[in-house]
């Protein structure tokens, strides 16, 4: 009998590519004929295999239109009431830390619309609705509790003023930077490398030059994703690796069949009498095979009679 295999899973996170071949193949499609007509569908497609990036896009427009149809004073308590400041992540923290992400200042935000649609969409894409989302939340979420911990703890050694604990704060830049940062696990070789370095060197060199909390808290959701990236990529290539040398092993030990029900062999009597080969083989199914051999001759068994009797032949 073969041993089981590990069921065949796919990860998202160990499909890597090459970013010269994806610049080369996009260079390439570029290049093409009727560029301009060829950009609707493309980006038909983009927007329909990534429906959480895209709801998430329309919902940010929906919140800017909404702040700027009211007063200054309801747009000012709207977003304190979103803020995850450390006084309402002390009186209401499920609830800012879901509407914070939900919300933008200032005016129409098209870049981060843009970045949405075209970046997130892209991971969306390539990990899936949920593991795009959890990834996500992970940051938005992970970051603030760092943030809003450093402020306490800042605040209670009178290094930063009071006055922070109610500082505005929303947007989408943590669960972003949380997801760029992980997008270095879909590159290979010294892009990943690359990939990473950069976004460190570029958010460390905030903190060094003028640094505010949310500084700190952009480092805190890159490293997130650096982490959520390199736990899962390493834990899946675990995963397909212990499948490979479980299958391999099965392979090279699998027996060969000794059952003799397996391929019975045409009985002396069965050639005299001119029987064909077709019916000297075992019916298809789980009992086909003793079926078959309890209809050849009665020559088969060592006594005849006791057969007839006890297998009840006429």
């Amino acid at each position: 009998m073969v041993a089981p295999t590990l069921r065949r899973i796919h990860s998202p996170w160990t499909q890597t590519v090459d970013l010269g071949d994806e610049l080369r193949a996009v260079w390439s499609w570029a290049r093409r004929p009727r560029l301009v007509r060829r950009l609707l569908p493309e980006l038909r497609q983009h927007l329909s295999g990534a429906p959480a990036s895209t709801a998430y896009a329309f919902t940010l427009f929906v919140t800017w239109w909404t702040l700027r149809g009211v007063g200054d004073s309801v747009e000012r308590r709207l977003i304190f009431s979103a803020s995850t400041n450390l006084y309402n992540m002390q009186h209401n923290p499920i609830q800012v830390l879901v509407a914070s992400a939900f919300w933008t200042q200032g005016q129409f935000p098209w870049v981060t619309i843009a970045e949405i649609l075209v970046v997130m969409g892209f991971v969306e894409r390539w990990l899936g609705t949920s593991r795009w989302i959890l990834l996500f939340a992970t940051g938005h979420i992970g970051a603030t509790l760092l943030t809003v911990t450093a402020i306490d703890h800042a605040i209670d050694h009178h290094v930063i003023p009071v006055r922070v604990q109610y500082a505005a704060d929303v947007g989408t830049s943590y669960g972003f930077t949380a997801v760029l940062a992980a997008m270095a696990f879909h590159f290979r070789g010294v892009v990943r490398a690359l990939w990473a370095g950069v976004i460190v060197v570029f958010l460390g060199s905030g903190l060094l030059i003028g640094p505010t909390f949310t500084d700190y808290g952009h480092m805190c959701a890159a490293l997130i994703g650096l982490a959520v990236g390199f736990v899962a990529s390493t834990f899946w290539r675990r995963i397909e690796r212990l499948r490979t040398e479980r299958e391999s092993t099965s392979a090279a030990s699998a027996p060969v069949s000794t059952n003799p029900l397996a391929a019975p062999r045409i009985s002396a009597a069965a050639a005299d009498t001119g029987t064909s080969s077709m019916a000297a083989q075992p019916l298809s199914g789980a009992d086909g095979g003793v079926e078959a051999a309890l209809h050849h001759a009665d020559d088969r068994f060592d006594d005849a009679g006791r057969d007839r009797a006890e297998h009840r032949h006429q």
